[in-house]
């Protein structure tokens, strides 16, 4: 007899699942299927260094040293067996004590592994919370919380994390989110490359910083901090980010400290295809770390935003005409829009009203309507002048109406207004407050710098002057 060894252990407990009804139903292939299943789960255990410590027939209590070893292994186990005739297993993983005396083993870890394979459903993963928090973001991610789970003869609540069951893949990737109308991104965690455990705070400070400047644009749908943070720590795949979170673009960077010095790198993805689209470096000194976080921040956003801009624009223009949508219509639009010559302006005013007809409530159609207008009226020779400032104002006054929500459809229509009116009465007002509010909207600031030189004589601003600078930055 010999004595007990007490260890801290991952336990992957396993059953089949309705074995008895399965062998009274058809015994010899039940039997047969059983020894091939033996085999499977021996070769997946043993490729995932661990043991199997305890087998009873039709169930196995199976040691790993690593947590992420031991979900990796049910995950290739359940994968393997998905879609098999007859067998389905029930797992169950938990991190804890565990004692080895003589050939048997038992302890909490044991317990409670065997307890959440009795809920698990067949073909499917229960996880302990203790076990999920050993797990990486990305692993940890493919798991579900179902909340806390009183289990059989345990103490305490459990809180229980599943994946797959019902026959499922466990290991199958999740159905692909369905992609958002507008342009979606996530900005994934910076990696601290500094070896310093106390730089974490910068690198996810700037993250989340990037995250919540980016939330300012509403022709962006920007995933939330939650979630793109059950990335951090792990091995990132874009393209199954691009599915779990149904995005189709991805900012990832790293922060690097040397001294009083940092370094920080970005990138854009194409979460679709893993190309970058831009990327950069910005180097700073940490004298004053909020400051630094504010100018890294504002660098990052306004480069992203405009390519993301003109990369929609070219998906959108090899759309079918008749499939685009409202929001597609005006990137469309602004395809035209920007080549500024009168051809593509007409052509930009009737994707435009295209927009509008399709979603009367779209303000920002109806602001880029208004400005187009009122550049027309400036530089071209229209059939309806009148006509076409009634339409302007009228565009400029219900892009407006989200003003105080500071949206992209109200920053746009004060130069459209201006233009139309040629009344400068509060409007540098407003354009001095639009640009204090909005520094990172670099296609807005630029309508506001493109009506500076065409109308205001002098005494620019130091607001519209910072304007300048950011849209115009060389």
């Amino acid at each position: 007899m010999t004595a007990p060894v007490r260890k801290l252990a991952a336990i992957l407990a396993a059953d089949v699942a309705g074995y008895s009804k399965l062998m009274g139903k058809d015994e010899t292939g039940t039997l047969a299927a059983l020894r091939e299943l033996r085999q499977g789960l021996s070769d997946a255990v043993a490729g995932h260094r661990g043991e199997v410590v305890k087998s009873m027939g039709d169930g196995w209590l199976v040691e790993f040293t690593s947590v992420v070893d031991a979900v990796n292994c049910a995950l290739q186990v359940q994968k393997n067996l998905a879609g098999h005739e007859i067998i389905k297993l029930r797992i169950g993983i938990h991190i804890g004590d565990i004692v080895h005396e003589d050939e048997d083993i038992y302890g909490d870890g044991v317990n409670i592994a065997a307890r959440l394979q009795e809920i698990s459903e067949p073909g499917g993963i229960a996880l302990s919370d203790s076990a999920r928090r050993s797990l990486d973001g990305k692993l940890a991610a493919r798991f579900e919380d179902v909340g806390e789970k009183q289990l059989k003869n345990i103490a305490e609540a459990v809180r229980v994390y599943i994946s797959g069951g019902s026959g499922a893949d466990a290991a199958n990737e999740k159905t692909p989110l369905a992609l958002p109308d507008k342009p979606s991104i996530a900005v994934l965690p910076f990696d601290n490359m500094s070896g310093d455990p106390e730089q974490e705070y910068f690198a996810d400070g700037i993250a989340e910083d990037v995250i919540t400047a980016l939330s300012r644009f509403r022709s962006l749908f920007v995933i939330a901090r939650n979630s793109s943070f059950t990335y951090k720590g792990g091995a990132v795949d874009i393209t199954q980010v691009a599915r779990d979170l149904g995005v189709r673009y991805v900012v990832e960077g790293s922060v690097r400290r040397a001294g009083n010095r940092v370094r920080i790198t970005a990138q854009l993805i194409d979460a679709g295809t893993a190309n970058h689209l831009w990327a950069d470096r910005f180097d700073g000194a940490l004298d004053d770390v909020f400051e630094l976080q504010d100018q890294i921040t504002e660098q990052i956003v306004v480069a992203v935003e405009p390519e993301i801009g003109a990369r929609e624009r070219e998906r959108v223009r090899r759309k079918p005409p008749e499939n685009l949508n409202a929001w597609e219509l005006v990137q469309r639009g602004l395809s035209h829009h920007y080549r500024l010559n009168k051809a593509d302006r007409a052509e930009a005013i009737r994707l435009f009203r295209e927009a509008v007809v399709l979603d009367p409530n779209f303000a920002v159609a109806h602001a880029y309507l208004a400005f187009s207008l009122s550049a027309a009226i400036r530089f071209d020779s229209t059939d309806d002048t009148a006509k076409s400032v009634v339409a302007a104002l009228f565009g400029g006054r219900t892009g407006g109406i989200s003003r105080s929500k500071r949206s992209d459809g109200a920053f746009r229509t004060g130069p459209a207004t201006y233009l139309c009116r040629r009344d400068g009465t509060g409007f540098w007002g407003n354009a001095d407050r639009d640009c204090d509010q909005s520094q990172s909207c670099l296609g807005s600031i630029r309508l506001w710098v493109r009506t500076l030189f065409w109308r205001r004589p002098s005494g620019t601003s130091p607001s519209l002057l910072r304007c300048r600078a950011s849209a115009q930055p060389t």
